[in-house]
């Protein structure tokens, strides 16, 4: 309870109405806030953020079972939320007690939104989290074509240039590949939602131009990433080109040469592979048992594909310690190789979109 966002100054019954940009950790506090507050307006979102809604805070809950004492709430109350939860299209005009609003596409997961609120001709871009690149699945964020009068706009990676998508995704199948030439293994902490599905694609578009690579088994560790994947096949129509065209002739989800894997007792450990997993921190999970298995061996290598939190083992290794503390307190050698290969899909500081004439806070 400690951890939540200080709303003591605002009284959630004079909210006219709530407006969801994407689906990802910070939705977590959604049926707490529609079903133990006095907060009684409409919510809105897409409908590819509904459909990850809802199984994101299953899994939260799953969690929350085993890892915390006092949870926030439980199935039901996350059932009670969806029956205040609403869709809005992209570009479709809405309107709540004279507040006007709509949407664009904002790239960086699927279903994320930037919103214009339009109040008594005051019009307020709210853009969230976004992406002015492509990546291989998802269109980049919309450039509009008026101005609002006011921006509110992330700056996660403001002040930090990205490498060239090109740069960072041939980086990355070079270290798999040569890792797996000497006979390592490969581990790849990741989010289940957004990253786990753009790095499967790259997996399996390299393995499907390498048959030297047939024989090496590719496995993607976590349960919510496979649930997530049925609501990325549903709405095919919210990507990009490339995946409108793919699915012409076939599933581009439908992975030929990846597996799920359910649990470290069903993984054989038998030579080289190539295993994606949560947690992205490496806390806990089957990637910190992966982890502890792998990493005093320097053929193997670990590949951290994104953001991650400070104080956590992910953060901890990219320094390169000469040992690590396993879960059972005992410690170990790090001698496999660690590379950071940013995959994050907010834009930087030479994408920052601020429209002209906005006033950006």
């Amino acid at each position: 309870m400690a951890a939540l966002p200080y709303f003591d100054e605002i009284d959630p019954s004079t909210i006219d109405v709530l407006l969801v940009t994407l689906a990802f950790t910070w939705i977590m506090l959604h049926p707490f806030h529609i079903s133990k507050t006095t907060f009684k307006w409409r919510v809105f979102m897409t409908h590819a953020t509904k459909a990850i809604y809802k199984l994101l805070l299953s899994d939260y809950v799953k969690l929350s079972k085993v890892l915390v004492k006092d949870m926030l709430y439980d199935e039901q109350d996350i059932l009670r939320s969806m029956d205040k939860l609403s869709v809005i299209d992209f570009h479709q005009t809405l309107e709540v007690n004279g507040i006007r609003f709509w949407c664009y596409t904002a790239g960086h997961v699927l279903g994320a939104a930037m919103f214009m609120v339009d109040i008594a001709g005051v019009r307020v871009l709210y853009i969230g989290d976004y992406s002015r690149e492509e990546d291989p699945h998802l269109r980049a964020a919309e450039i509009l074509q008026f101005s609002p009068d006011i921006c509110i706009i992330e700056s996660t990676y403001g002040v930090q240039l990205h490498q060239p998508r090109n740069v960072r995704e041939k980086r990355f199948t070079y270290v798999i590949h040569s890792t797996i030439s000497r006979g390592g293994r490969v581990l790849i902490p990741a989010f289940a939602l957004g990253r786990a599905q753009e790095l499967l694609l790259i997996h399996d578009e390299y393995w499907s131009n390498h048959p030297e690579l047939h024989n090496i088994p590719i496995y993607y560790a976590s349960p919510l990433a496979k649930r997530c994947m049925a609501v990325y096949q549903t709405y095919i129509n919210s990507m990009n080109e490339r995946i409108h065209n793919e699915f012409a002739n076939s599933n581009p989800f439908d992975f030929k040469h990846i597996s799920p894997l359910k649990s470290i007792e069903n993984f054989k450990d038998v030579g080289p592979s190539v295993v994606m997993a949560c947690l992205s921190g490496l806390q806990s999970g089957l990637s910190r048992q992966l982890f502890e298995m792998w990493c005093s061996d320097k053929k193997n290598a670990c590949v951290i594909p994104g953001y991650v939190v400070e104080g956590t083992l992910a953060k901890t290794i990219i320094n390169e310690p000469k040992e690590v503390t396993l879960m059972n307190g005992l410690t170990a050698p790090l001698n496999m190789q660690v590379h950071y290969i940013s995959f994050s899909a907010h834009a930087d500081f030479a994408d920052k979109y601020v429209p002209e004439g906005a006033h950006a806070t």
